[in-house]
């Protein structure tokens, strides 16, 4: 039984940004659980080789080339992913970036840049989903907020007034949702190590120290710490819990 509550054979998950980072250990965890995965990415070597990741664990998985800040674009790959895979039953709004500056000299272009990759992609994704969601009986959508969606930096006032956002709107679809079955949950990663992080330990002088030392679990996260928090949002086993933001952060939210 408790197997069942977790097996995601049968479904359809399209993760963007899934080629690389906390994206490709998520896509990691739905294909090790039997979902089939659509890797969403600008970068086409690097979706090609979490596909080549993916496959190997059974299940199928397709590279779609795709800026998620284009509405167009997102139109069309929702349209293959049905067209190939058949259906759509799992989001992870994933796709980030962002651009470490304090507000003073963020620019505006720049902070624009860093609200359509991180926030409204989650809203031209989530809504370009929504009706292969309602018709196929339900769904799951994951976006992926960060501690910024929690704290402040001086360094990061676009990418977390993002995050922040991200949390309101996953409240705001899962209240919209719930009728179709479909619930909406967000997780808010801690300090990862993934490319992202290394060139913020690289920008942001004794980064890497502080985080350890107010991480009980005493480590960085790693991409594959994503793989069951992606598995539990995606399967029957959290059907009652929606508009949620879960930090996956080694205790570094609760640690003073």
């Amino acid at each position: 039984m408790t197997s069942m509550m977790f097996d995601l054979k049968g479904k359809v998950a399209i993760v963007t940004g899934g080629n690389g980072g906390i994206g490709l250990g998520m896509a990691r965890g739905l294909a090790d659980a039997g979902a089939d995965i659509a890797v969403v990415g600008r970068n086409a070597a690097k979706s090609a080789a979490a596909v080549a990741d993916l496959t190997p664990r059974g299940v199928r998985a397709i590279a779609i080339a795709a800026d998620v800040t284009d509405k167009d674009a997102v139109a069309a790959m929702i349209d293959r992913v049905g067209s190939e895979l058949g259906r759509i039953d799992i989001l992870v709004n994933n796709a980030g970036m962002s651009i470490r500056k304090p507000p003073h000299i963020l620019e505006a272009d720049e902070w624009q840049q860093v609200i359509d990759t991180n926030l409204t992609s989650a809203f031209t994704c989530s809504k370009a989903a929504y009706p292969a969601m309602k018709a196929g009986g339900g769904g799951k959508i994951i976006n992926i907020g960060s501690m910024m969606s929690i704290f402040g930096a001086s360094f990061a006032p676009a990418y977390a007034a993002s995050k922040g956002g991200i949390v309101q709107f996953t409240r705001a679809c899962a209240c919209a949702w719930a009728d179709d079955n479909i619930q909406v949950n967000a997780i808010l990663p801690g300090w990862i190590d993934t490319d992202l992080t290394k060139a913020a330990r690289e920008q942001v002088d004794g980064l890497h120290q502080r985080v350890l030392s107010r991480t009980p679990a005493g480590r960085w996260g790693g991409i594959d710490d994503f793989a069951g928090i992606a598995v539990f949002l995606s399967s029957k086993a959290s059907d009652f819990m929606t508009g949620t933001a879960i930090p996956v952060d080694g205790g570094y939210s609760v640690s003073a």
